[in-house]
């Protein structure tokens, strides 16, 4: 009987003549919205995002969709009526669709929209009720897909971020201003000059020498994406991709990274001013509350739909301009830079293996000379700065592209390839502390730089084991993998 009656409604609905203004208006931003929000939904987390995305994708096509319904009734335009919602609903779909795609807006595909939409409309007037019905219906399923995403971030333990002991509450005994310097995708200069790379890279690796920076050979990142490395950088703590949740956008990553975590606690805990300097709004996207003192960056030049990738803004401008303002100190910053970066991230981008080498290539000639005007300044301003150069991950030459690093391949060039990271510091007076050698991976930067700035080797005892892992999609049963075991050999080994 239900069924009957469920079954009467639907087809009342398909042969009255109402049209249904703003249901119309919904089916056409439901399911684009809750498309972008299931496979963005770590890069727009905020109440913010929430207010803006329904206003956007449900209020304003709905009062646009209603006066429009209204206007056309008018006897002037009466008999553009029967195709005025049809029109709008396919228009406002396919434009939230390349929205949710693209994250970006395009003149050239949404005038393509406009025909389309325009030709639909006359097609497909007499069917219109049915793709309502079938959007509808899409929506219900983006709500399934929607919940699941949701529910991991609400369910998101933060246990991993506990520390074993009280380094949080270190004293400084020494508090030098420090730089700690991000070029993406930078390998070590020991990896260059074999393997997949085999790039000169000579009078860079002099520079630094000549500047009494120590570099460290061998030296690799724990995690083979920005978000995963950073969130264990600053935490520094192992979190394992959180358990295979996602590669590229570990849970709460930005709002670990730039919101609070362990090593600013430390250091605002020592009385240091901190500065965070980017080229990209990459860590900003949600726009998380900054834990930061100063940055070049406002939440309200980040746009509501964004990558957090486009024109690179400068910073060696406004890092002058805070080396001048701020000599006092002490001062921490954290400047990242995207040079070199690494290989584009799918086939269809791909100029090929040498291609993509041949563009890491030049692009690693403009993070030197970034690195270089950047350590020239804190050297004449402040020559007895601790300064730290560290890249995030590898540059995956080698590859066509860095989707390749998602299946299985044990070829210790291939695996360096991804994790391989330079690695180099300019000690205050040129003296490294004798526990530097403990220097072999990220995850353990911080710890042992606090146990350098307090004096106390205590915090050395719990360094975090020196794994790399990815997490594997193909070529072995999906999840996450150490790569590279504790001495830097190649393993491939599933986490329970």
């Amino acid at each position: 009987m239900q069924a009957k009656k469920k079954q009467g409604l639907f087809s009342g609905f398909l042969n009255n003549g109402n049209a249904y203004p703003v249901l119309t208006a919904v089916a056409a931003g439901l399911y684009p919205l809750l498309f972008y929000y299931t496979n963005n939904y770590k890069m727009i987390n905020s109440w913010g995002h929430l207010g803006y995305f329904v206003s956007v994708f449900l209020l304003f096509p709905i009062a646009v969709f209603f006066l429009a319904h209204k206007i056309s009734g008018v006897n002037l335009f009466k008999k553009f009526q029967p195709f005025v919602l049809p029109f709008l609903n396919f228009f406002f779909f396919f434009s939230y669709l390349n929205i949710a795609l693209y994250a970006g807006f395009s003149w050239l595909r949404t005038l393509i929209i406009f025909g389309v939409a325009v030709l639909l409309a006359f097609l497909l007037r007499k069917f219109f009720k049915k793709i309502i019905g079938f959007q509808l219906i899409l929506a219900v399923i983006g709500i399934f897909t929607l919940v699941p995403v949701v529910i991991k971030q609400l369910n998101y333990s933060k246990e991993w971020m506990a520390q074993p002991d009280a380094i949080e509450e270190a004293v400084f005994k020494k508090k030098p201003n420090i730089y700690f310097i991000q070029p993406d995708g930078y390998a070590n200069f020991s990896e260059l000059k074999k393997g997949f790379y085999n790039i000169p890279n000579n009078e860079f690796e002099y520079y630094l020498k000549e500047n009494n920076f120590k570099n460290y050979p061998g030296f690799r990142s724990n995690y083979a994406a920005t978000l995963p490395t950073n969130s264990a950088v600053f935490m520094m703590k192992h979190h394992y991709y959180n358990n295979g949740s996602d590669f590229t956008e570990t849970i709460d990553a930005r709002n670990v990274i730039v919101s609070d975590n362990s090593v600013l606690r430390i250091l605002k805990n020592n009385g240091y001013r901190t500065f965070f300097l980017t080229e990209q709004p990459y860590f900003l996207t949600n726009k998380p509350k900054l834990g930061y003192d100063f940055c070049n960056f406002s939440t309200e030049e980040i746009d509501f739909v964004t990558t957090g990738i486009g024109e690179p803004k400068d910073v060696i401008k406004p890092f002058d301009n805070y080396l001048e303002t701020y000599a006092d100190g002490p001062n921490f910053f954290f400047i990242e830079i995207f040079n070199p970066g690494h290989i584009t991230n799918t086939i269809e981008d791909s100029k090929g293996v040498e291609g993509e080498r041949q563009h890491y290539m030049e692009s690693l000639a403009e993070a030197n000379k970034k690195l270089t005007q950047l350590t020239k300044s804190i050297l004449e301003k402040d020559p007895k700065a601790l300064i730290v150069i560290m890249a995030d991950h590898g540059g995956f030459v080698g590859m066509t592209n860095t989707g390749e690093s998602y299946t299985k391949n044990t070829n210790p060039d291939f695996v360096n390839s991804i994790f391989s990271t330079i690695l180099s510091i300019h000690w205050p007076n040129g003296e490294a502390p004798e526990f530097d050698k403990e220097l072999k991976t990220s995850v353990n930067l911080f710890r042992i730089l606090t146990a350098y700035l307090s004096e106390e080797n205590s915090y050395l005892e719990n360094l975090q084991e020196n794994g790399s892992y990815i997490i594997i999609n193909s070529g072995a049963p999906q999840g996450v993998y150490e790569y590279l075991d504790d001495a830097g050999s190649v393993i491939f080994k599933k986490l329970s």
